[in-house]
């Protein structure tokens, strides 16, 4: 079981997916680009730059077009080494080089190549997997593969998802007959998709063998006349989740689908040589070398779907719901690099500024400015420009509006603000993995951050330390705060430039333990110092009650744990969870508000970590369950009724 670790640590929750689908033939790419293998090279850019959302495993398969019978056409190579992207694809290049060792001369050929070699296909499909529950092995790294002898029947699948309903949805698989091997939304969605691709490739036979062709002619005209809309249409009907789902049936047709809320980041190009869809615009950018405003995002409800003949359409298959596309995959998850996450995380930080200023008491002289490392940088610079605009601004109303003439005393004192903005933390190397006794293991925790000496004046000056969100509190707790206070400050403001973190995900990231939540650990602590504990029973009784209602009724029973409280309060309350008995100085949280929130990120509306809102109806189960299980002190993953 994977732990959520506080924001601080590098968390790699996310999966991610690459598709490439070369719309010319192989020659082509050999004559204009010197290599056959471009396509290759293409997927292992496209996943090198998305490595930030894999850390369990990774995947690719690749499908050649057009093979003549007796000829394999599907390839798949998936691995869980530490570095999965560079193993798979040291893997497939070894493949290569003994090619070339052996056929020097037949190297730049590029159809001996796609006749003779694997992975050489025209179509590609890379998975990079965070596991986002217990099992871990090689079974359910992506693309999983669902064979048959029949072309049209093939289906390979990768995906960046969860289903909040998957009892539901290994339901109707029972009802359809089915006999699935393990109760997982991967296994859901692949023998769904496989049940209806079936479905049509036996209704499109049944047709063209009236019309009397012959079984062989009839192998082509399925694959042709295939309605890849209508499959998903059938296929997505009754799932709940939040997904980017690639596919690929094994005549050449490829879907990408995004669900109807777009939660799940997708984004594509398209020219006349190539098709390209991946989970991070930037990832786009680099690989083809194109320009932001090239690049489209995939819209909600709908799929991207380009045929065998290389016809790209984009087509609905649910009903759009109100976009809502994650606002905490902008904060954390994704890169930085793209350039509208980029702008966004500078305004989370410069919207902090008039609540730091406040904490401060505007005494700018006395403060120093800092960051914890590495997500957090970005919006340390967006604070940073806000403190040097208020400082102008001080400057420019008492310079300009004075009756009077200006002391030097206090022309000089005015002129001589300047923020100090310094880098006190710096994360040196994870000592903690091959310890083993706790004692040992909590010193050594406690040096996972090191500090910049010198800077800070004893006992006089505040230490404001921007982080991108704070969800556990542990490595404040354990380590950053035990670090800063050897510095001797008068006072640590910790400032998370997202709001506070109060409900699981469900949707793909794996954060489902609420108990691990300090936002939820302190507003229970206050329940109990308030004489309210009796909340704490009555939210079981709702959440207990509601199993038996319809998805579709249940409400989010856990907001009634919050409610009592005032952002500040849980504030407050956190500060004094995190300072612990051996912290001297004064300790203060702040914590991003929601409306800034959607002033920073105005088209990622998905703010269900922080409002309880959740986008989907099987949210509100999901986090009634996760509460269950905190109640009933079970430490598993919340996604499954059972």
């Amino acid at each position: 079981m994977h732990s959520t670790h506080n924001m601080s640590d590098a968390i790699k929750h996310e999966c991610g997916i690459a598709l490439i689908r070369l719309l010319k033939p192989l020659s082509y790419y050999q004559e204009k680009y010197g290599t056959a293998l471009y396509g290759i090279n293409k997927l292992y850019l496209l996943m090198e730059k998305q490595h930030n959302r894999g850390q369990d495993g990774a995947g690719i398969a690749t499908i050649k077009l057009d093979v003549k019978p007796g000829n394999r056409y599907i390839s798949r190579y998936r691995s869980m080494a530490p570095n999965a992207v560079a193993d798979i694809f040291e893997y497939v290049q070894k493949k290569f080089a003994a090619v070339q060792r052996v056929y020097p001369d037949r190297f730049a050929d590029s159809q001996w190549l796609k006749n003779n070699v694997s992975f050489t296909g025209e179509v590609l499909l890379g998975h990079l997997r965070y596991g986002t529950h217990g099992k871990n092995s090689i079974e359910n790294c992506h693309p999983f593969l669902r064979q048959n002898n029949w072309m049209s029947r093939n289906l390979v699948i990768a995906g960046n998802f969860n289903m909040t309903n998957v009892d539901e949805l290994l339901e109707q698989l029972y009802e359809l007959g089915q006999h699935p091997k393990e109760r997982a939304d991967t296994v859901t969605v692949l023998e769904k998709i496989g049940h209806f691709l079936d479905a049509e490739n036996q209704e499109l036979f049944d047709q063209f063998k009236k019309k009397g062709h012959t079984n062989v002619e009839i192998s082509g005209l399925i694959a042709e006349h295939m309605d890849v809309a209508r499959i998903l249409r059938k296929s997505a009907k009754s799932w709940d989740g939040g997904y980017t789902i690639s596919g690929i049936f094994g005549h050449g047709d490829a879907f990408v689908m995004r669900d109807p809320a777009g939660i799940r980041p997708a984004y594509y190009y398209a020219d006349d040589e190539v098709v390209v869809v991946a989970s991070e615009r930037p990832a786009i950018q680099t690989a083809f070398n194109v320009r932001f405003g090239e690049i489209s995002e995939i819209k909600p409800g709908y799929a991207l779907i380009v045929k065998k003949n290389g016809v790209i359409t984009e087509e609905q298959f649910r009903e759009p719901a109100e976009k809502k596309a994650c606002s905490f995959e902008r904060i954390y998850f994704s890169r930085g690099s793209d350039a509208a996450i980029y702008q966004e995380r500078k305004q989370l930080g410069r919207l902090l500024c008039p609540q730091i200023l406040g904490a401060i008491n505007y005494d700018i002289k006395n403060t120093v400015f800092s960051y914890i490392p590495n997500t957090a940088e970005v919006a340390f610079y967006g604070l940073g420009e806000g403190i040097h605009e208020y400082v102008r601004k001080l400057q420019k109303d008492t310079l300009l509006n004075r009756a009077d003439k200006i002391s030097d005393g206090e022309l000089n004192e005015m002129l001589s603000i300047s923020p100090r903005f310094e880098k006190l933390n710096i994360k040196d190397a994870k000592l903690r993995t091959f310890i083993t006794q706790d004692a040992d293991r909590l010193d050594m925790v406690q040096h996972v951050y090191d500090t910049t000496y010198g800077i800070v004046k004893d006992q006089q000056d505040t230490i404001v330390a921007v982080d991108d969100s704070i969800v556990r509190g542990t490595t404040l707790k354990q380590s950053i705060l035990t670090i800063l206070d050897r510095l001797n400050p008068k006072k640590i403001i910790i400032v998370s430039s997202a709001p506070q973190i109060r409900y699981p995900d469900c949707y793909g990231i794996d954060m489902s333990r609420l108990g691990e939540f300090v936002a939820f650990e302190a507003a229970v602590s206050l329940l109990y110092k308030r004489g309210m504990g009796n909340v704490v029973e009555d939210v079981y009784q709702k959440c207990l009650a509601s199993l038996e209602l319809p998805k579709e009724e249940v409400e989010n029973y856990v907001k009634a744990i919050y409610a009592p409280f005032t952002d500040e309060e849980i504030s407050k309350e956190i500060a004094g969870i995190i300072r612990g008995n051996h912290i001297k100085a004064e300790v203060e949280v702040i914590y991003q508000t929601l409306d800034n929130l959607h002033i920073a990120c105005p088209d990622h509306k998905g703010d269900w970590y922080f409002s309880g809102d959740y986008p989907t109806p099987g949210g509100n189960r999901v986090v009634n369950r996760a509460y269950m299980n905190w109640v009933e002190g079970k430490n598993v993953r919340a996604y499954f009724s059972a």
